[in-house]
């Protein structure tokens, strides 16, 4: 009998799986705009484990490795800023990521008093519209990110966050 992914917040112990983690999966996104120094993979190991000490991160497991994760933070205004969405590409299209991004709206709701959820995309990254869009995510807005890759930026209302699951 094969074992089933676990969703749970992220510990300290989770830092360096995330990190090679968040490295192997953004490695199709860096060939899809040819820059490999987008923030996922320029990111350092201390960076990822002071983000799993202060903001909301949630791991998938398959046992004890860690197959995909998401991040969240809060801002002033209620704006839940969600990013770095990855899941193990041999995990990918079994609704992992969904899951994933449900866990993490229901905690940056539920425990960080978020009151709208907003992510960014690349524009060339459809599979990753796709899934925003499937789950009730609408198109807001452009920006540049700090890599020079221009995002589409996507907004829900945080009531909504249970009808992804």
């Amino acid at each position: 009998m094969g074992m089933s992914v676990t969703i749970s917040a992220a510990t300290e112990r989770d830092a360096e799986q995330i990190f090679r983690l968040q490295y192997l999966c953004f490695q199709s996104e860096a060939a899809l705009y040819g820059n490999y120094r987008i923030d996922p993979l320029v990111q350092s190991l201390d960076s990822v484990r002071a983000e799993v000490a202060a903001d909301c991160v949630v791991v998938a497991r398959l046992g004890d490795e860690v197959v995909g994760s998401v991040r969240g933070t809060v801002t002033e205004d209620g704006a839940a800023f969600i990013g770095k969405l990855c899941v193990h590409p041999r995990m990918q299209g079994h609704g992992i990521g969904a899951r994933l991004l449900s866990a993490a709206e229901a905690a940056l709701a539920e425990e960080r008093g978020a009151t709208t959820f907003r992510l960014r995309a690349g524009h060339r990254s459809e599979g990753n519209l796709r899934l925003y869009r499937r789950v009730g995510y609408q198109t807001v807005g452009t920006s540049k990110g700090e890599d020079g890759v221009p995002m589409i930026v996507l907004e829900k209302a945080a009531g909504t966050y249970a009808a992804t699951a």
